[in-house]
């Protein structure tokens, strides 16, 4: 039996060990709370599946899962039934781990008698991160207050946030949870970028770009900046053309202010306002977005839409565009003259 504390793994082959060989939560985290907090954080960011070695990025996402199964941190009752004042959710399984959270889904049936749906909790790993969650569920409210409704679509939906006490140790700190509505057939452009390593034609990457400034224009029209425009977190629908773009953790809403974290693997990616802790602006999504479009084309991105790339990402705050909807026309006239009227292109995977 294992009584003492045991070793830290120090790479992805030795979390992958630590887990698979684990017989429970104290064989692989400790004893110690505090100690088990810190464990659990370092083998997730050993295991995340972003940041996997090549070609392991299943056995990845399969060790994440095991490992929040050992854990078992997540909040709700052991019958699997969580309440709130609003609704009732019947827990599933974790169907994605995040930089900072879990992603639980459930089947949510609201106590007014309205109609079931499916939603995911999006619930923190450390208590410490629920200002984070907070944010997140202002930033959507306040868009789905102050945004154009037509373009909703664009952001996850807030069903509701709720503090929750983890029912395995009611001891434990209290944590932030956010519901949001499940929708299906979406995809990270993370896996685009997988499935095209030498990029993507910029005749259909041009679809996903153009959703991604509306996304950002709806946004910013409301006072909301995102602050993380990665790749995991634009979702695209490859039959419909749709995007959605997820975890609004890290967002600004009213005025402009500094970034309240970054997601420490992209910190290159971020600009100068972001690292040297100034407030961030429209101009700094519009940064994070354009790197994005960047590596999604890759070497097949032309030399004209290379310069539209360079004057989104100068080093000045200042100089760089704000207005994601005058962006936006200005990236269609170049598409057009480019390529002609825009057509539908079915974009295809597989």
């Amino acid at each position: 039996m294992t009584t003492g504390t045991p070793a830290a793994p120090r790479t992805f082959d030795e979390a992958l060990a630590a887990v698979t060989s684990a017989s429970g939560p104290a064989d692989l985290l400790g004893a110690d709370p505090a100690e088990a907090a810190r464990r659990y954080r370092r083998l997730i960011r050993l295991l995340h599946p972003d940041t996997a070695p090549a070609g392991r990025r299943a056995e990845a996402s399969a060790a994440c899962a095991a490992l929040n199964a050992l854990r078992d941190g997540r909040p709700g009752p052991a019958d699997g039934i969580l309440t709130t004042r609003r609704n009732r959710y019947r827990l599933g399984p974790t169907v994605a781990t995040g930089d900072l959270t879990v992603l639980r889904s459930a089947h949510c049936t609201p106590l007014d008698g309205s109609a079931a749906h499916e939603v995911l909790l999006k619930i923190p790993r450390a208590p410490a991160d629920n200002d984070l969650l907070a944010r997140e569920a202002e930033a959507l409210a306040r868009l789905a207050r102050q945004g154009e409704h037509r373009l909703r679509a664009y952001a996850p939906t807030l069903v509701e946030s709720f503090e929750q006490i983890d029912a395995a140790d009611p001891a434990s700190a209290v944590r932030r949870v956010n519901a949001l509505r499940r929708r299906e057939g979406l995809r990270p452009l993370t896996d685009l970028l997988a499935a095209r390593p030498d990029g993507l034609d910029p005749r259909d990457a041009a679809w996903i770009w153009r959703r991604l400034l509306v996304a950002l224009g709806y946004a910013h029209r409301a006072g909301v900046r995102h602050g993380a425009v990665l790749p995991e977190h634009i979702l695209v629908d490859l039959d419909q053309h749709g995007l959605v773009l997820i975890d609004w953790c890290y967002s600004v809403s009213g005025a402009p202010a500094p970034l309240p974290a970054l997601v420490e693997r992209h910190r290159h990616r971020y600009p100068a306002e972001v690292t040297d802790r100034r407030p961030a602006t429209e101009a700094t999504d519009i940064h994070l977005a354009s790197l994005c479009m960047a590596e999604l084309m890759g070497a097949q991105a032309t030399r004209p839409l290379l310069a539209f790339i360079r004057g989104c990402t100068l080093p000045s705050e200042r100089q760089r565009p704000h207005d994601a909807w005058k962006l936006l026309a200005e990236l269609d006239e170049l598409l057009e003259r480019l390529y002609g009227p825009r057509t539908f292109r079915p974009l295809h995977l597989t």
